[in-house]
């Protein structure tokens, strides 16, 4: 299986082709790309330089231009096709339609994967972006079980890639509203779920409160760790109870489920993390390249959950929906 990496900076890219990363995925620095954060990101000169030296050290690269253009504003999008197609990418991974139907019409040669934001999960969905774009890979929503992404690749004709580590959105990706209901920045959109910029971290008498634009979301006693401000992951009182009403403030760590996975025909693991920097993105690459070479060559899995376990979010992880723990 391949093993697709984050990189949010030409530093982070060349740690995780250090590391044994199969590809590594990033986005140019503008709008186009669903982690707009300031300070992260690629120009189009860093870009081709990072590619350069992935394809020298055996290594692919797939540029993310997965969010959606407001009325008027194409542009951009445009522009981070050529770039992309100029930089010599494996591939880009796209999520409107629009932008899939300018890259199959205008850059016939680049290889398209859609990206979890288009949140296609059903045969009859990721069977027209096939047909319609030559969509060759469909990056799955973190919302299925192992056994129903089996059955999934059994009535498909594409490859399929999922996630196994990093942040964990419990939504079916590309229909989130609540980051854009707090913060008038909309992560399809803009590229933005809980910006930091609105992030807040208030010290109390018992602990630590968390806010997102002025909501406070959730508070965390003087020992806990305390996540960051996600609206699907704060803890709100309804039916007269205080509960995480979506999912507790945790990270996915699917490392345990890999040898489900390629049982079930998954092409490729993927590992979030853009806004990571270059040391978690080494330590978390070099541990699933273990587990992944392991599995493979018929060992005994990498317990990677022990691990990685300083690097999940709150110090706490999860299998997610692949066990359908979720509430």
């Amino acid at each position: 299986m391949e093993l697709v990496c984050p990189a949010g900076t030409p530093s982070a890219l060349r740690s995780a082709v250090d590391a044994g990363a199969h590809a590594v995925y990033c986005g140019f620095a503008d709008e186009t790309n669903a982690r707009n954060f300031p300070g992260l990101n690629f120009s189009p000169a860093e870009m081709t330089k990072g590619v350069r030296y992935a394809h020298d050290h055996g290594a692919k690269v797939l540029v993310a231009i997965n969010t959606f253009p407001k009325a008027g504003t194409f542009e951009p999008w445009r522009k981070a096709l050529a770039a992309a197609e100029e930089a010599q990418a494996d591939a880009v991974i796209l999520a409107d339609m629009a932008v899939l139907d300018h890259a199959a019409t205008h850059h016939p040669g680049l290889r398209l994967h859609l990206s979890v934001q288009a949140a296609a999960n059903t045969p009859e969905a990721i069977g027209f972006y096939a047909d319609t774009f030559n969509v060759k890979r469909v990056v799955l929503p973190r919302v299925l079980s192992v056994e129903e992404i089996a059955k999934l690749n059994k009535e498909i004709d594409v490859e399929t890639e999922a996630f196994v580590f990093g942040g964990l959105c419990p939504m079916t990706e590309g229909r989130c509203s609540l980051s854009s209901y707090a913060t008038g920045r909309s992560p399809n959109l803009s590229g933005v779920c809980s910006p930091p910029e609105h992030v807040e971290y208030v010290e109390e008498a018992d602990g630590t409160a968390v806010r997102l634009a002025g909501f406070t979301i959730d508070r965390f006693g003087k020992d806990e760790a305390a996540g960051y401000p996600t609206l699907c992951k704060g803890c709100f009182v309804a039916g007269g109870k205080s509960t995480h009403l979506f999912e507790d403030p945790v990270s996915l760590n699917a490392a345990g489920l890999v040898g489900r996975l390629a049982d079930a025909g998954v092409t490729a693991l993927k590992i979030e993390g853009r806004q990571r920097g270059k040391g978690y993105v080494a330590e978390v690459v070099k541990t699933f390249r273990a587990v992944v070479d392991a599995i493979e060559a018929g060992g005994d899995p990498v317990k990677a959950e022990q691990l990685l376990a300083g690097l999940v979010e709150g110090g706490r992880q999860t299998s997610g929906a692949y066990r359908k723990q979720w509430r």
